[in-house]
């Protein structure tokens, strides 16, 4: 019986295969004439939200009314709201710092004299700076204004000049620039679409809801400061399908192995991804990477965001305990007065991060796989429902639809503007009390002081 291969040896028979295909792969992607790279589905948190729903690439103010039907008869929208994340941004100055760093290693040392890679060193400038540091693009204020649009045509009677002016639409924003600039687009975007010329509506900044995170001392110091808490991410960092991606880069570059490290791998994944999102630029950058390399890094941003903001750590989905509570005493208030005939506020538009949206998401069940994302199964994760790639890119959405129907209350829930089930209920658009029992532990518990209170230190000592 043959002895079965060690992980190590399988990376390098693998590693061997690899090689052959790199100079094909170099040719074959630089041939592409597409302004969308290939790997694009791959981005993670850095993707485009075309990508999440591409008949906008041809339309970007289409919408599919048909999707909203609650599958009922008689019902009517009468509350929305919808918890947003902010529109395409810059880099952080952490990550700009890691891509000059790359620029200048393929300036100084890169042998190959491919095409691709002769139009870096040439033609392609590193054109940014420290000080862009997680700004807003104009793409993102796009994002915005075109999900504005798309939103007010998806819910004309609640998202109306009329509401706006009587003050029944309401805008929360978390205090961050890109936050309050995207929050400001929103705007933008309504008031262009109802051609009103006036001072556009305000916002309020409230960090306790829209950064809950930072709020949370538990989870700064049990897992925000914490170097263990991220352990999966850092082994795989590390792992055998990483080596990989390093050794084909190393290949493509010609530079020796041992001067790619895993975090010049990602600033490369980075730069072909930011110049995708910001300026729609299929750039040579993405050369460097083919679809196996791109679920690879994908994997490695999942798996961080698993373990920061997901299923991996409990303080993480209940950070969000107190915007879990004001989501459902704003749909309980909406519940209460149209019993009366009026809901106060009509819509409610909130701004946040793919931190504020993730945490929530897990509180509430959505996306959790059976088996838990760890550096050693990236195998058996092909499959995952945890995808930040298909979740939260940039000006990704979490819309819940109040409707007043003939049989009682119904709640709809719409993820990037697609409908999606609620967890344990099989309905499109259950009634409203249905999915009050479901979330009835969290409904009278889930305390964010309580929750978030920082863990006392062990402090028994030997008598």
């Amino acid at each position: 019986m043959t002895p079965a291969l060690s992980k190590q040896t399988l990376l390098f028979t693998t590693f061997s295969l690899a090689l052959t295909r790199v100079s094909y792969c170099s040719v074959a992607n630089a041939n592409v004439n597409s302004s969308i790279p290939a790997i694009a589905n791959y981005f993670g948190t850095k993707g485009r939200y075309e990508e999440v729903n591409p008949y906008l690439i041809n339309d970007i103010l289409s919408v599919n009314k048909s999707l909203l039907k609650p599958g009922c008869t008689d019902c009517t929208a009468v509350h929305v709201t919808a918890i947003i994340r902010h529109g395409t941004r810059y880099p952080t100055t952490k990550n700009i710092k890691r891509m000059q760093r790359l620029y200048d290693l393929v300036l100084n040392d890169a042998k190959n004299t491919d095409k691709w890679l002769t139009d870096i060193k040439t033609k392609w400038e590193m054109w940014y700076t420290e000080d862009m540091d997680g700004k807003l693009v104009e793409k993102g204020r796009d994002d915005h204004r075109h999900l504005a649009v798309r939103l007010a045509t998806f819910f004309p009677s609640l998202m109306s000049e009329e509401n706006l002016r009587s003050h029944r639409i309401r805008f929360i924003t978390s205090s961050k620039h890109r936050c309050v600039d995207s929050i400001v687009a929103f705007q933008e975007g309504l008031l262009n679409l109802w051609n009103v010329t006036e001072v556009g509506p305000s916002h309020e900044i409230n960090d306790e809801l829209m950064r809950f995170f930072d709020q949370c001392k538990k989870f700064v110091d049990d897992v925000e400061n914490n170097k263990t808490a991220l352990e999966e991410v850092h082994l795989f960092k590390a792992s055998a399908e990483m080596k990989i991606v390093q050794m084909k880069m190393a290949a493509q570059l010609q530079v020796p192995y041992n001067h790619i490290t895993p975090d010049l791998v990602e600033a490369a994944f980075f730069l072909c991804s930011y110049e995708f999102a910001i300026k729609s630029l299929n750039s040579p950058w993405c050369n460097l990477f083919d679809e196996t390399d791109a679920q690879v890094l994908e994997y490695k941003n999942d798996l961080k965001q698993y373990w920061k903001r997901g299923y991996g750590h409990d303080i993480n989905r209940k950070s969000s305990c107190a915007l879990f509570h004001d989501l459902f005493n704003r749909l309980d208030k909406a519940a209460h007065e149209i019993r009366f005939g009026h809901v106060s506020e009509a819509v409610t538009i909130q701004v946040g991060h793919a931190e504020t949206l993730l945490p929530l998401l897990a509180l509430m069940g959505f996306f959790r796989d059976e088996t838990p994302l760890t550096a050693d199964n990236f195998d058996l994760q092909h499959g995952r429902t945890f995808r930040t790639s298909r979740i939260v890119p940039y000006a990704a959405n979490l819309v819940f639809v109040l409707y007043d129907c003939s049989e009682g209350l119904r709640l709809q829930f719409l993820l990037n503007e697609t409908p999606l089930k609620f967890p344990d209920i099989n309905h499109q658009a259950p009634l409203y009390n249905t999915v009050r029992e479901t979330y009835r532990e969290l409904l009278h518990g889930c305390n964010f002081e309580k929750e978030c209170e920082p863990s006392r230190p062990n402090r028994n000592c030997e008598l």
